[in-house]
């Protein structure tokens, strides 16, 4: 309970700080959670990526309306790339059912990695070329691919949506405000993906919903509403280059320790 308390909280902080669902936070701590129960490592990894997606609507919805009173939120990008992302990220709900844990692994560690180097060696500014992203070109493929793999991943599509706003020119604050959105079009359809993918799975954590556990969900994503509005709140504030490096530093060492956990037994 206290575990789960404490990574809601940092769930929804990072989430309204850095723009991103919380995901990357809460899915190796409930796997490591899980696993401790006595389930098998794959219903573990995939209850966790479901609950986690539950969560990153919670934290999703409460950062991006903080950012929206700031005026950080372009309607116009969650409007055009909205569909994209949930058609993506509905079809890798549904792919659950029939991927294997390490598959999911690699996929997550894969993009975690990417995730931290980008927040460690790369600059938080933007390109200063503009780019125009709500064209069809743009959109459907990018919005649909953040949606598979950040469903997949177990996140929101914040940490891969600021990087593709700051790469097409947007500044920083407004790539953080309007990814936040991208987390409501990836965890709700992302979630009912889950749900149907383990409804007929045996052996899962206590008062599960197919890949979602609901005590879970209600603990870590009421924490989670508490917080993202703080974090949402000191990101306007500061430019946060320090805080990047430090969570992309958390990123790496969670990839390592999920991917160790699965390929060494």
């Amino acid at each position: 309970m206290i575990a789960l308390l404490a990574v809601g909280f940092a769930a929804g902080f990072s989430g309204g700080l850095f723009g991103i669902g919380g995901g990357v936070i809460t899915t190796p701590v409930l796997y490591a959670l899980f696993q401790v129960m006595g389930f098998s490592d794959e219903n573990c990894l995939k209850t966790a990526i479901g609950t986690s997606l539950a969560i990153i609507i919670v934290t999703s919805l409460r950062s991006l309306l903080t950012h929206h009173q700031a005026g950080f939120v372009d309607g116009k990008i969650l409007k055009d790339w909205a569909p994209w992302i949930a058609l993506g990220a509905g079809a890798g709900g549904f792919l659950a059912r029939w991927a294997p844990a390490e598959l999911l692994t690699i996929i997550f560690t894969g993009g975690a990695f990417w995730v931290a180097y980008r927040r460690l060696f790369k600059s938080g500014h933007s390109s200063g070329k503009v780019t125009d992203l709500g064209r069809k070109r743009m959109k459907v493929p990018l919005g649909i691919g953040t949606g598979l793999f950040s469903s997949l991943m177990g996140i929101g599509g914040g940490a891969l949506g600021v990087m593709i706003m700051t790469v097409a020119g947007r500044p920083m604050h407004q790539a953080i405000g309007t990814s936040a959105g991208f987390g409501v079009a990836v965890a709700v359809p992302g979630v009912l993906g889950f749900i149907y993918s383990g409804s007929s799975t045996l052996d899962l954590p206590p008062m599960s919903l197919g890949y979602m556990n609901i005590p879970a969900f209600m603990v870590m994503a009421a924490m989670a509403a508490i917080a993202a509005p703080l974090g949402a709140k000191v990101a306007h504030r500061i430019h946060g280059d320090l805080l990047s490096k430090i969570f992309g530093a958390y990123v790496f060492i969670a990839a390592c320790a999920l991917a160790y956990d699965i390929f060494s037994g």
